[in-house]
Parts: C-alpha cells; sequence; structure tokens
C-alpha cells in the first residue's frame, strides 16, 4: 500500500480545518473573543439570515465584526438558559460542518428559542474564512418581539 504525497495533504488540511473548528468551539464556550478574532480571517464570508427583530443578528464581513456577534448574544440572551450541542462534526479538506440543536432566552423579554442549526464553516491558512449559520430564525425572532 502507497500513500501519495496529495493524500497526505489532504490529510494534513483536513486535520487543520478540524483542529481550528476546535479551537473555535472552545472560544465560543468560554466567550473568548480575543481568540475568535484571532481564529477569523480578517474578511469573512458570513451568512446569517438578516432578521430586523433580533438585535444580535446582521451582516458581518471582518473577522472583529464575526467575532462581537458572540458578544452581542451575551448582552441579549440569559447565559444559564443557553444550551447548544453539537450531534454531527464533519470535516473533508478545509470545509467542515456542524449539526447539532440550540435553544436559549432573551433578556428582554424572558422568552425562549430553540431548534436545530447547522454550521459551515471554512478554514483556510489556519483561519476562518466562511461562516454560514442555518437556525430556527422564526423561534428567535417571536422570542425577541415583546407580547
Amino acid at each position: 500500500m502507497s500513500i501519495k504525497s496529495a493524500d497526505l495533504t489532504t490529510s494534513s488540511v483536513t486535520d487543520t480545518t478540524r483542529h481550528v473548528v476546535q479551537e473555535f468551539l472552545a472560544a465560543r464556550m468560554a466567550g473568548d473573543v480575543e481568540r475568535l478574532v484571532a481564529l477569523f480571517a480578517d474578511d469573512v464570508d458570513w451568512l446569517l439570515a438578516e432578521n430586523p427583530a433580533v438585535p444580535w443578528i446582521r451582516p458581518r464581513s471582518t473577522g472583529a465584526e464575526c467575532a462581537a456577534q458572540f458578544t452581542e448574544l451575551a448582552e441579549h440572551t440569559v447565559a444559564e438558559d443557553a444550551r447548544a450541542s453539537v450531534d454531527t462534526f464533519l470535516v473533508d479538506g478545509t470545509d467542515a460542518v456542524l449539526t447539532g440543536y440550540l435553544s436559549g432566552t432573551v433578556r428582554a423579554t424572558g422568552k425562549s428559542f430553540e431548534g436545530p442549526f447547522a454550521l459551515r464553516l471554512t478554514v483556510e491558512e489556519g483561519r476562518i474564512t466562511r461562516h454560514h449559520l442555518y437556525e430556527n430564525s422564526v423561534s428567535i425572532a417571536e422570542a425577541c418581539t415583546p407580547s
């Protein structure tokens, strides 16, 4: 059995992607915004469905803006009620996809939100260049809307 150079390169890229995504998840859990800024590239392909009712969801494109989303999320939600579980973590070359379930409570309204999510990340040269999050935006918007 022979291992081709291309196989080693692909494996190395996949390992790097897996490592960066694990670092990203650890920084998210720790609330380490400085580390998140370092993990995001200077320019990021950010996709999160626009949702005017949700104060932490807006267009972003720089690493600093992307990392700030996590601070804004923490400011508007109840930390003790925040839950996220990852059911699947797939890595193929520069791309990673995580699926799972998230829930939380909006501080201003006291309303809860929940639902499945899928997150697609791309890692190039050791930094996250794509962050596409698909989540239950209807549940989140309803939780942000006062009764």
